[in-house]
C-alpha cells in the first residue's frame, strides 16, 4: 500500500482533541478545514516564561537515492515517546512544491509514520508558502517601481541583489532579463528567480521571534546598492510594513496530527542545501513550552541541516538541544560504499562496511557541538540480520549506540527502543551544547572552520570577487553574522560524486550573498543552484486526480 493510500485511511481526531494532548485550549485554534489549524498569536505570546521541554534533533547521513527516512524517523520517534507516556510534540518543516513535483517527493513521512492530511500538507496546505512568495515578490516589484519612477535613492541597476521567487523547480528562470519592451516597462537589467525555499523572506519567517521582530528583520533586507556604494534596504523602499501584513497569518504555526493522532507543529520550510534548513523558531519555542519532549529535524545530512540548526538557529534563538539522533539505512550505506542501486536488495556486508565512515563521521561531527548522539537504523524489508548487526557493532565500537527502528512498518511501536534510549540519555544530563565558532571570528575563517571541522576539507578556495565581498561585508558591520554554506547535499565535498567520507578535497566558494534580515551570510560552494531543475522524469507526471476527486501519485 502506498503512503498516500495509508494516509487516506487514517482515522483522524478532531483538532481540539489533538490540541488537547498538549493542553492547547480550543479557543487558541484557528481552524483551516476539519484537520488543520493555526495557533493564535495571542496564545503563543502567553506561553512565554513556561518551563521548556527537552529538545531532540533528528538528522541523517548524507542522503542518497535509496532514502534515509529522516522525517519518517522524526515522526516515529515522536509517536514512540508518546506511546511510552511522555508528553511529546513534533516540530517539522513544511514541504516545498518543487521536490513534490520533482524527484524527492513530499515531506510528511512514510508508511505508518506519517503526518496527515498528507496531500494537503504536501500541496497548498494553509497558504504559508504562497504568502512568503507574495511578500518576496512585492519587495521586488516595489524595487523596480522605485527605479522606474525617478530612482530617488540612486539605485545602481547593476547592483540589484533581490531576485524574484516561485515555489517550483524551473531551471529556465535561473538567469533572466527583466523590463524588456521599451520605456513603459522600465529599465532592462539582468535578474533571476530563486525557489521560494531559498528566499530570505522564508529564512526571516523561520528565525523571527514574533510579528514585531518579523517586520524589523524584513526592513533590514539589503536589496541593492546605490551608485556611490551605499546599501538600499526594504526599509528604505518602505516595503516592510506591507510585507509583514501579507505574512500576518503565515507567521502562525500550523497544527496537524500523526497517524497515531499525536500533535505536530509544522511551520516554514527553507532548504538545507541552499538555506538554513530548519522549521520556525516560533513553532519550536511553542513546542518546547507545550511538551516535555520535542522532536525536530533539520534538512538533508548532518553536515548541512544539523550544522545550520546548531550554528544559526540555536545561536540566534538561544535554543539548547540536548540530544542528536542520526538516521541511517543499510541501503544508503551500501550506496556510500560503492554498490550499484540495482543491487541494494542483496546482502552486501562489504559495501555496508565501506559506507559506514559516512555515518561515523556525522556522529563524530555532532560530538563537536557537545551533544550526545544516538543512531537510528531505519529498517527496510530487504535488510538482512547480518547487515543490521554489522551497523550496530561498528557504531558501538565508535562509541555510538545504534537502535533498530521499524516505525515505517509498525508506527510508534517500532521505535520504542530508540525512544527509551533517548529518555535515558536525556536523564543522564551530559549535553553541553556549544556552537562551532565564535561570533567575532572573521567570515572567511567561519567558512574555513565549517569546511575543516565538518566537511573535512583540506583547503577552501574563495574566488576573488567572493573574497572581496566578505571584506566589504565585514567593513559594513556584518562580520559578526554566522555563515550559511550552500552546498550539495550528496557529499561532504562540493562534488556530489564523492560519496562516503572524502578527505583532502577543496571547498570552492564562488559567490557570497548577504541575508541581513535573516542574520547570516550565504556562501555558495561549487555548482549549487538556488533554483533547482526538474529531473528527466518528474514526479509531476504521476500526480493526478482520481475519479472520486482524491489526489493520487504523491510520494
Amino acid at each position: 500500500m502506498s503512503d498516500i493510500e495509508i494516509a487516506r485511511r487514517a482515522i483522524k481526531k478532531p483538532m481540539n482533541e489533538v490540541a488537547g494532548r498538549l493542553g492547547i485550549p480550543e479557543e487558541a485554534l484557528e481552524p483551516y478545514g476539519r484537520d488543520k489549524a493555526k495557533l493564535d498569536g495571542a496564545y503563543l505570546a502567553s506561553l512565554d516564561g513556561r518551563k521548556q521541554g527537552h529538545l531532540i534533533l533528528v538528522t541523517a547521513i548524507s542522503p542518497t537515492k535509496a532514502g534515509e527516512g529522516k522525517t519518517t524517523t522524526t515522526i516515529g520517534l515522536g509517536d514512540a515517546l508518546n506511546r511510552i507516556g511522555k508528553k511529546t510534540a513534533i516540530a517539522l518543516r513544511e514541504p516545498s512544491l518543487g521536490p513534490c513535483f520533482g524527484q524527492k517527493g513530499g515531506a510528511t513521512g512514510g508508511g505508518q509514520a506519517q503526518i496527515v492530511p498528507m496531500a494537503d500538507i504536501n500541496l497548498h496546505f494553509t497558504g504559508d508558502f504562497h504568502a512568503i512568495t507574495t511578500a518576496h515578490n512585492l519587495l521586488a516589484a516595489m524595487l523596480d517601481n522605485h527605479i522606474y519612477w525617478g530612482n530617488a535613492l540612486g539605485i545602481d541597476s547593476r547592483r540589484v541583489y533581490w531576485p524574484r521567487v516561485m515555489d517550483m523547480n524551473d531551471r529556465a528562470l535561473r538567469d533572466i532579463v527583466v523590463s524588456l519592451g521599451g520605456v513603459a516597462n522600465g529599465f532592462p537589467r539582468q535578474g533571476r528567480f530563486d525557489i521560494t525555499t531559498a528566499s530570505e523572506v522564508m529564512a526571516i519567517l523561520c528565525l523571527a521571534d514574533d510579528l514585531a521582530d518579523l517586520e524589523k528583520r524584513l526592513a533590514r533586507i539589503v536589496v541593492a546598492e546605490t551608485r556611490d556604494g551605499k546599501v538600499v534596504t526594504a526599509g528604505d523602499l518602505k516595503a516592510a510594513p506591507a510585507m509583514a501584513a501579507v505574512l500576518k497569518d503565515a507567521a502562525k504555526p500550523n497544527l496537524v496530527q500523526t497517524l497515531e493522532n499525536n500533535p505536530v507543529l509544522i511551520h516554514g520550510g527553507p532548504f538545507a542545501n541552499i538555506a538554513h534548513g530548519c522549521n520556525s523558531v516560533i513553532a519550536t519555542r511553542a513546542a518546547l513550552s507545550l511538551g516535555d519532549y520535542v522532536v525536530t529535524e533539520a534538512g538533508f545530512g548532518a553536515d548541512l541541516g544539523a550544522e545550520k540548526f546548531l550554528d544559526i538557529k540555536c545561536r540566534q534563538a538561544g535554543l539548547t538541544p540536548e540530544l542528536a539522533v542520526v538516521v541511517a539505512t543499510a541501503r544508503a550505506l551500501k550506496l556510500h560504499g560503492g554498490a550499484e542501486e540495482k543491487t541494494l536488495a542483496k546482502e552486501d556486508l562489504a559495501a555496508v562496511e565501506r559506507g559506514l565512515p559516512n555515518l561515523l563521521r556525522h556522529v563524530e561531527n555532532l560530538g563537536k557541538f557537545g551533544l550526545p548522539v544516538l543512531v537510528a537504523i531505519n529498517r527496510f524489508p530487504t535488510d538482512t540480520p547480518a547487515e543490521l548487526k554489522l551497523i550496530e557493532e561498528k557504531c558501538a565500537a565508535a562509541g555510538a549506540r545504534a537502535y533498530l527502528c521499524e516505525h515505517w512498518a509498525k508506527g510508534g511501536a517500532g521505535a520504542e527502543a530508540l525512544a527509551r534510549a533517548a529518555v535515558a540519555t536525556l536523564d543522564e544530563g551530559k549535553a553541553a551544547f556549544r556552537t562551532l565558532y565564535a561570533d567575532d571570528l572573521p567570515l572567511a575563517q567561519k567558512i574555513e572552520t565549517v569546511a575543516r571541522e565538518i566537511y573535512r576539507a583540506a583547503d577552501v578556495a574563495i574566488a576573488g570577487p567572493a573574497h572581496r565581498r566578505l571584506k566589504t561585508l565585514e567593513a559594513a558591520g556584518y562580520g559578526h553574522l554566522p555563515v550559511c554554506i550552500a552546498k550539495t547535499q550528496y557529499s561532504f565535498a562540493a562534488d556530489p560524486e564523492l560519496r562516503g567520507a572524502p578527505t583532502g578535497h577543496t571547498l570552492p566558494i564562488r559567490e557570497v550573498r548577504l541575508s541581513a534580515g535573516a542574520g547570516f551570510v550565504v556562501a555558495l560552494a561549487g555548482d549549487i543552484m538556488t533554483m533547482p531543475g526538474l529531473p528527466r522524469v518528474p514526479a509531476a507526471e504521476n500526480i493526478r486526480l482520481t475519479a472520486s476527486g482524491e489526489i493520487d501519485g504523491l510520494h
